[in-house]
């Protein structure tokens, strides 16, 4: 089923960990969504997480452009389908092109960044002076101090490093990008919340996958949804700060059913108004880290829950008034028995 007639929206928040704050550190997460609104199809919505150890000292701007730049990219992937009826093609090109680009704009942006901004002697060293685990896929360093134009090749991408996750919503189809640590929930109509994305084993502790890689691209983990069925009610993204701050992963993905809940009680905007305060506190209370949420909303799920609300009281209530006709004629019956 193509769901052409369904209404999306994107609201979202990004906040500064309570260690943050404590130590004066930046927010190192970020989040973006095309279009600005966030009410027209296809919509973009990006976060990333910058990471957080001493080595990756300019992982705020790597996480800004990594939402920045993937936005970006995925918006010229989308006008670049010439076929938009052939899915299997569109699919492919996500799974082996975009990622690759994704990456590459990625870098060509942090170069960038890196020539308006050249790196001191004491940040080379405090980038090639440590070991990075094998799980984290960054490449080797060894010991000389010199800043060359081989060593910020090598390991200028290490300080911006940063993940991505990203969810694109057309008319046909959804698409799930995920490189790196954070979540990405659906949730059904009946409130079911699900993991589209297949698990990582590398991601455990404080290893992720990451965008400062050699082959970064080869570690995204894509999923494609044709819009046939029922598509989610509501999508959900966000850094780990947030999974983290809850004390196991059931009461994590509990925030998606009562999420839900909470927008077609409440409404969408009066959840997307109580976002930051909501993200401040799980991080006081829970991880101290930078947490970010992004929310995509299909409208048209919260309009047929009212409706099959309103059929059910006005069937509840036909059955009363039966109910009622029922013991009135049956009272009239016995009195009429009682007078013969």
């Amino acid at each position: 089923m193509n769901n052409t007639n369904s209404t999306w929206r994107i609201v979202g928040e990004s906040v500064r960990g309570a260690s943050h704050e404590r130590t004066n550190l930046p927010n190192q997460d970020a989040i973006q969504w095309s279009p600005e609104k966030g009410d027209v199809l296809p919509l973009i919505l990006c976060v990333s997480d910058g990471h957080g150890s001493a080595k990756y000292f300019r992982s705020d701007t790597g996480s800004r452009l990594a939402v920045d730049t993937a936005v970006e990219v995925i918006r010229e992937f989308l006008d670049g389908q010439t076929d938009i009826n052939n899915l299997s093609i569109i699919k492919r090109t996500a799974e082996e092109k975009l990622t690759q680009a994704l990456t590459h704009r990625w870098r060509g942006a942090v170069s960038s960044d890196i020539e308006a901004r050249a790196f001191t002697l004491d940040e080379m060293t405090l980038l090639k002076g440590k070991t990075v685990s094998a799980q984290a896929s960054v490449p080797n360093e060894d010991k000389d101090n010199s800043v060359s134009a081989e060593d910020l090749a090598t390991f200028g991408y290490l300080a911006y490093g940063a993940t991505l996750l990203g969810v694109v919503v057309t008319e046909d189809y959804i698409l799930y990008l995920q490189l790196g640590d954070g979540d990405i929930l659906t949730v059904s109509e009946k409130g079911e919340v699900t993991k589209p994305l297949t698990a990582d084993e590398r991601l455990f502790a404080n290893e992720t996958t990451s965008l400062c890689s050699r082959d970064g691209w080869r570690d995204f983990r894509v999923d494609f949804q044709v819009m046939s069925g029922e598509p989610p009610a509501l999508i959900l993204l966000s850094t780990d700060g947030y999974a983290n701050s809850f004390r196991d992963e059931a009461g994590f993905l509990k925030v998606g059913s009562d999420l839900l809940d909470m927008i077609r009680e409440d409404g969408l905007e009066s959840v997307s108004d109580n976002l930051e305060m909501w993200l401040a506190e799980a991080s006081q209370a829970g991880s101290g880290d930078d947490i970010t949420l992004g929310l995509i909303c299909r409208m048209d799920a919260l309009e047929k829950l009212e409706n099959q609300n309103a059929a059910f009281d006005n069937s509840v209530t036909a059955d009363l008034n039966y109910s009622s006709n029922e013991n009135a004629i049956e009272t009239e019956s016995n009195g009429e028995t009682e007078k013969e």
